[in-house]
């Protein structure tokens, strides 16, 4: 009776093989026989609080990272490109998290926060005018400076994966 039961799951297990859905997570999902060209804008800071190598940092990693996972020509500029990336970084800010007992923060978290105008030039209605924020903390007895770099390239490969897919990933 158990051998039964065994080659009977086995079976099941063995025909079900064939069903197995596949996924890719970070691939796109663009037409290429519609879209060829993306055009990625540079991304000013206008927050209030100002890390000046923010910017080229967050704009270096966008462009990789479209390059890596589409087959899209990118370019700078170009307003007659099939896609357009364009906006802003909007914010900078630090902020205490984490009271210790003696009412001090024992950790700081620092949040960027980029808002992203995504415009198809080819079908109407896919347009996208988002704020994307990610964070991160930090011990709060280290100083900024000393962790700001990491941190910042941390909070910008999340932030450029959170825009990706919800522009060229269609999630």
């Amino acid at each position: 009776m158990a051998w039964s039961k065994w080659l009977i799951t086995a079976l099941l297990a063995l025909s079900a093989g064939g069903c197995i859905p596949s996924y890719k997570l970070n691939g796109s999902a663009i037409d290429y026989t519609v879209y060829k060209t993306i055009s990625i804008e540079n991304f000013p800071i206008r927050a209030a609080l100002v890390y000046a190598p923010l910017q080229p940092m967050f704009e270096n990693a966008l462009v990789d990272y479209v390059e890596r996972n589409t087959r899209l020509q990118t370019s700078v500029g170009n307003s007659k490109a099939d896609l357009q990336l364009e906006g802003e970084i909007t914010g900078y800010s630090l902020s205490p998290v984490s009271v210790g007992a003696d009412a001090y923060a024992s950790q700081t978290r620092l949040t960027i926060t980029v808002r992203v105008r995504y415009i198809d030039n080819r079908v109407d209605g896919k347009d996208i005018d988002q704020n994307f924020s990610a964070y991160r903390n930090f011990d709060a007895n280290e100083m900024l400076t000393d962790v700001q770099d990491q941190l910042c390239n941390e909070i910008t490969q999340e932030l450029v994966e959170l825009i990706f897919n919800a522009t060229l990933g269609n999630w």
